[in-house]
């Protein structure tokens, strides 16, 4: 399977550059797996489409200001993306991606205001860095004072006050992404009122969302990619519920890629969701089987990327396609504020 076969055309102006006047404006494509038949509509249809006895499952990461501008000794400008914590015991020690006029040496340290600054330790992983930062209390505390939201790069514009609050979900507790789950965007809290009123139960994990999420597949022989590490984090209630369901003969809907990726990480061989946390680094591609996930609601992908690999394997990559031409000629939104999809 080759890197050209998800490709698609997608006009520069769909890409959405805000989100929708509200929340749960956005429209929604319902796609069935099974036939490929697809239905249009607005995002506000979605509780039509549970039945008693469901599981909706959401990520609860919240995005942190990871975006840091900064200087060298020197005066020279430094930009500081945090990525991802590295180990779970230091929370001053981080895998980052470093911008500067000249490579920045091992040892030199960054000023970003007074009492927050940061000591280059030395490479890591390609392409990341690995960063010490030192300030004066809680590191997330000062992000939230000095940093800026990392916007994906599609979006060709700085943060503004209006990310601060639609750039998160309504359910985002747990710190630590450094990129929304998407689909959960859409979301309010009525909707998800909407939704239980129908005997569906709604349970949460957490993966802490990656820059992974945005790197480009760099081989043309797909089963060569090797995805970036991101901490999941899977309840014992979460993994009790989702197993009752089945045995019950409900469905277990997955809000975002996010959500599928840590409950199909912790799938055992008989397809059981267990309860732990851990490293996800599961590629899901055509042929993959799902174990876990039945429906996902989703957004609309890049081409050539993961996330559209991961929808291809659910629905079939011929359905996904001609449903992305569909979305085309609809004029649907594209990718983080753009509109969602429902895959069933």
């Amino acid at each position: 399977m080759f890197l050209d076969e998800f490709d698609y055309e997608l006009p520069e102006e769909l890409i959405a550059q805000f989100p929708a006047e509200q929340r749960d404006a956005s429209r929604l494509m319902c796609l069935q797996r099974d036939t490929g038949f697809v239905t249009c509509g607005q995002f506000t249809d979605i509780p039509d489409y549970f039945k008693e006895g469901d599981v909706l499952v959401l990520n609860n990461t919240m995005v942190i200001p990871a975006r840091l501008l900064g200087n060298k000794p020197s005066g020279g400008k430094v930009e500081i993306l945090l990525v991802r914590q590295a180990g779970r015991g230091d929370a001053c020690d981080w895998l980052c991606l470093t911008k500067s006029s000249k490579p920045l040496k091992t040892g030199v340290r960054i000023e970003f205001a007074e009492n927050f600054t940061a000591q280059i330790l030395g490479e890591a992983e390609p392409p990341y860095r690995l960063v010490r930062f030192e300030c004066g209390g809680d590191l997330f505390t000062e992000l939230e004072r000095i940093g800026h939201l990392p916007l994906p790069p599609y979006i060709k514009r700085d943060d503004n006050q209006q990310d601060q609050n639609r750039y998160q979900t309504v359910f985002a507790r747990e710190k630590g992404a450094v990129a929304a789950p998407t689909a959960g965007l859409h979301f309010t809290s009525a909707i998800l009122d909407q939704i239980r009123q129908r005997g569906v139960h709604i349970c949460s994990l957490t993966l802490h969302v990656g820059l992974g999420t945005f790197l480009p597949v760099r081989v043309e022989n797909v089963a060569e990619h090797k995805m970036h590490a991101e901490y999941y984090s899977i309840p014992p209630e979460t993994a009790e519920v989702v197993n009752l369901a089945h045995r019950n003969g409900g469905r277990v809907f997955a809000l975002g890629t996010t959500s599928a990726r840590a409950m199909e990480t912790a799938a055992t061989e008989d397809r059981q969701l267990q309860a732990g946390s851990g490293d996800s680094e599961i590629f899901i591609y055509p042929g993959y089987e799902f174990k876990v996930v039945d429906a996902l609601v989703t957004n609309f992908h890049l081409p050539k990327s993961t996330l559209l690999m991961l929808v291809s394997a659910l629905a079939g990559k011929d359905n996904i396609m001609a449903a992305y031409r569909r979305a085309v000629e609809e004029r649907f939104r594209f990718f983080s504020y753009g509109d969602c999809m429902l895959i069933i």
